[in-house]
């Protein structure tokens, strides 16, 4: 039986335990194999916006993911540099693992912004789609309503998205305010793996100012455009 591939992108700025646990629950849910972590180098909607490097965050990654099999990271867009586009890390992933199903993790605002990505039609055609539904606060079926997605997606597919969405709880983490208590001297413990925190203290990452100067990558699944 071919290997069932989740692929997980964002900017990951830092990863924090929200994004653990939406994997999780892909896995589970999902019946996937492994979850590959997919930290972007540029993401293309937020091109005037500052990340921390590259090796840095893709460390972070490893450190969180450490110690569980099932989940890897993947630096392909860190290593092509420049702009990230979904459509060219699939298309590169599909031939690493040509018999692998692929599918793709994405949040609702990412799904109803796949319209403006690069080669949409294409990118459908590739993966499977695993859309997040966060407990109380989502609802994919008004997203899934909206034409312009629809026009994009292959006939019936919508409907698919739907019946396989993967539910998640409602965790109000984000990355944006890790970085803003990191700024201001607060605690972020409990929000990040141990060894992320203290990997973000060791490297003094996010202390420039309120928001550390970087981008948020707050749509789960690849930042694209």
């Amino acid at each position: 039986m071919a290997d069932r591939i989740g692929i997980f992108g964002g900017s990951f700025n830092p990863v924090h335990l929200g994004h653990l646990i939406m994997a999780e629950c892909c896995l589970e849910q999902a019946r996937l194999d492994r979850v590959l972590f997919v930290p972007a180098a540029i993401p293309p909607h937020k091109q005037d916006q500052q990340l921390a490097p590259c090796n840095e965050r893709i460390e972070m990654l490893r450190l969180a993911t450490s110690g569980h099999d099932r989940f890897a990271v993947c630096s392909d867009e860190c290593d092509r540099s420049g702009v990230s586009y979904t459509l060219d890390t699939v298309t590169s992933l599909r031939e690493q693992f040509p018999e692998a199903d692929l599918s793709l993790v994405l949040g609702p605002d990412a799904l109803a912004s796949l319209p403006t990505w690069r080669g949409p039609e294409r990118l459908a055609s590739l993966v499977t789609i695993l859309a997040l539904e966060r407990q109380g606060l989502d609802n994919l079926e008004t997203v899934l309503q909206q034409p312009a997605l629809r026009q994009v997606l292959p006939a019936g597919r919508a409907e698919q998205i739907l019946a396989e969405r993967i539910r998640v709880p409602a965790i109000a983490i984000r990355a944006s305010e890790i970085r803003d208590a990191v700024a201001a001297g607060r605690s972020i413990r409990f929000r990040t793996p141990r060894a992320v925190e203290q990997y973000i203290t060791q490297r003094e990452l996010y202390r420039s100012s309120p928001g550390g100067g970087f981008t948020d990558p707050e749509a789960a699944g690849p930042a694209d455009g």
